[in-house]
């Protein structure tokens, strides 16, 4: 006799509660999230974890590996497996599977991928040469047999995939939700590797301009819009508001980005001997490391050579031949050649450890200061 399953009895009946529901099923459903979360339960029980720890597996980790299709074309599942593979928005396996889960809903293969797991697991289960092989036979490659098992990934005494009895139930509630149309912006991901609550996504077309009057700040991986600067082309558009986080730009995922693009500190290893070797005249600077800038003056007159405030600077970074030069990029000047992004200015201080100390203000500063465009 099967055992109870809680899960499938919930799952049950958020089926139910959709199947209720006038017209497709959308983002905006109060049962979607409900939903995907005891989906995302029923795929997590009993999920095996690897016996070294180096890496928490997930039900990603199966999708992955199920088999591309047959005669040379992706299966649907295959493309949806694919798609959440390679998309920029989500950097970990649980945001893949969870694109994926989304992306199945939409084109009706969650419930393909679970019998192509039951029926094919071909999943490889690693096991000292000479042992006993499970029913199923293996290959020997190399002195190592690899054993075909489905439990390498689910036990069969605590999950619901791996057992038969409670699978069966589950496919034929996978096989309901295929009957429900789902209507669900792929696109809007990006959150899917910390919540299934996902915020409203809209896209903003402008005219082009120099400066679209955004003050972005860079906050644990994604740009925040901090401020409309008044009589801007944002403030004129009347899209973009404070708190706002722009996702992508010109189909360019901003996850990850950086306030400047080709000036990161890549750039100084090559860009520090160019300037020392464009027989460009020195000179001695006063060099001031304030709270909100860089200023830079002529040591004999005072006069202000430079200012740079932290907004505009890119990257900084000391020479890795000479421990006393250091070096950071600014957003180009209308004197820079055509075609040039950033500025290298390259600096002598009179020690190592005066040339570490600036560097690490100047670092501070600009990582906790916004950014314009």
């Amino acid at each position: 006799m099967a055992r109870k399953e809680p899960l499938l009895s919930a799952l049950k009946g958020a089926v139910l509660r959709l199947r209720e529901g006038a017209g497709p099923c959308t983002d905006t459903s109060p049962h979607l999230v409900s939903l995907c979360q005891l989906l995302e339960s029923i795929l997590r029980k009993g999920l095996r974890q690897p016996a070294w720890g180096f890496r928490t597996r997930d039900y990603w980790h199966w999708l992955e590996q199920l088999p591309a299709g047959t005669s040379g074309r992706p299966s649907p599942v295959s493309s949806g497996i694919r798609s959440a593979g390679r998309c920029e928005r989500t950097r970990t396996a649980q945001g893949r599977g969870r694109l994926f889960v989304r992306l199945a809903l939409q084109g009706k293969v969650l419930a393909a991928a679970v019998g192509q797991l039951a029926q094919t697991p071909r999943l490889l289960e690693v096991r000292p040469a000479g042992g006993e092989l499970p029913t199923g036979g293996g290959l020997r490659n190399g002195g190592v047999i690899c054993a075909i098992s489905l439990f390498q990934f689910y036990d069969p005494g605590s999950s619901i995939l791996g057992s038969e009895d409670l699978r069966e139930p589950f496919l034929s509630l996978l096989l309901v939700l295929t009957e429900i149309d789902f209507s669900l912006d792929l696109q809007n991901c990006s959150f899917l590797d910390e919540s299934w609550l996902l915020p409203v996504c809209s896209t903003y077309e402008t005219v082009p301009c120099r400066a679209l009057g955004m003050v972005l700040r860079y906050v644990d991986g994604r740009v925040f819009v901090t401020k409309v600067l008044p009589g801007s082309q944002a403030e004129v558009d009347e899209v973009v508001l404070a708190g706002d986080i722009l996702d992508e730009i010109n189909g360019c995922s901003l996850r990850y980005a950086s306030p400047g693009q080709y000036g990161g500190k890549e750039v100084l290893e090559g860009a520090i001997p160019a300037v020392l070797e464009g027989d460009l005249a020195a000179r001695e600077v006063l060099f001031d490391v304030k709270e909100a800038e860089v200023l830079v003056q002529e040591k004999v007159s005072s006069k202000l050579l430079s200012r740079h405030p932290y907004p505009s600077i890119s990257c900084v970074g000391r020479c890795p031949w000479s421990p006393s030069v250091f070096a950071f990029c600014v957003v180009s000047s209308p004197e820079s050649p055509d075609g040039s992004t950033f500025d290298c200015l390259v600096f002598a201080s009179s020690s190592a450890q005066e040339c570490e100390e600036i560097v690490g203000r100047i670092a501070a500063g600009f990582r906790h200061t916004e950014w314009f465009v």
